[in-house]
């Protein structure tokens, strides 16, 4: 028992059980927009998307495990650290990746399959090379976050091609910018160290600082227009909205002052997290609850 306690444990670490939680979460709330209930469809594409993270989550690691030995962040990882073999993950990461699209093939829908697919190969096979290639990598790479919304969606049965679902997908897609900027920017020494392309080859911290800033609003700014589109019904739950979005920006505003760089890199990549955390909860109760 305590055997396979540690095996689920290490499977989960290997997977970035915290990165697939996110995804699977993202996955669900497009499920609920769609289908503005939650229901016992809800389970499949909410189960399969997890396992399919996990395995993507477990097969970048085999890929990148050599760099990961190299940055404090990440060499304590299964693979690095020896707690597992390059191999036997690669073997696990297949097998989850199978499962969770077989899990998507049997019980959502062709387009829910391919969109969950899609992802795992946007996320292994093109961003994890191109973020070797240019510190710019995270634009393309940013279409990773925007996909899971829609296999939610497409799982309720709903078209993706319509007005709603491809809002509620660029607000994802903007919002995954700044957050893949801000975890760089946090770790830009060990990335570097790893002989990762870092921003700071481009700008300085005050300039990245402001640049991300300016994402960072981006994202917030979505949030005022998605009424406009079907997102939200409820005139509580867009001034909630609009709240968090404000807040966000006003934490946010640290990041203009370079002194407090450092600081401000990981104060904000923690108020980007809560906000997404917010929106998908408040969205999600919108949908469900008639105000």
């Amino acid at each position: 028992m305590r055997n396979t306690s540690r095996w689920v444990k290490l499977i989960l670490e290997l997977g970035k059980y915290r990165i697939a939680m996110l995804v699977t979460l993202s996955t669900a709330t497009g499920f609920i927009l769609a289908s503005r209930e939650i229901s016992f469809g809800i389970i499949p594409p909410v189960i399969g998307i997890f396992l399919l993270a996990l395995g993507s989550g477990a097969l970048n690691q085999v890929q990148e495990r050599k760099r990961d030995a190299l940055m404090v962040r990440t060499k304590t990882r299964p693979i690095p650290s020896g707690r597992i073999t390059a191999q036997d993950g690669l073997i696990i990461s297949f097998m989850l990746m199978f499962a969770g699209t077989g899990i998507l093939m049997i019980f959502t829908n062709p387009v829910a399959v391919l969109l969950g697919v899609l992802t795992a190969v946007w996320y292994n096979g093109i961003y994890t090379y191109l973020k070797r290639i240019t510190p710019l990598a995270v634009i393309p790479g940013s279409l990773i976050g925007s996909l899971p919304p829609l296999v939610g969606w497409a799982s309720a049965g709903l078209s993706i091609f319509s007005t709603r679902p491809l809002v509620l997908a660029l607000f994802f897609f903007i919002w995954q910018i700044p957050h893949f900027w801000l975890l760089l920017l946090n770790f830009g020494g060990d990335y570097q160290k790893a002989g990762y392309p870092s921003l700071t080859e481009l700008l300085n911290k005050s300039q990245l600082g402001r640049v991300t800033f300016v994402w960072i609003v981006a994202t917030a700014a979505i949030i005022i227009f998605m009424p406009m589109f079907g997102l939200g019904k409820s005139l509580y739950i867009f001034i909630l909205l609009f709240l968090a979005a404000m807040v966000l920006v006003w934490k946010s505003r640290k990041l203009l002052y370079p002194r407090h760089a450092d600081l401000s890199f990981r104060l904000a990549f923690k108020g980007i997290n809560i906000f997404i955390l917010s929106v998908m909860f408040l969205l999600s109760l919108d949908s469900l609850i008639q105000f």
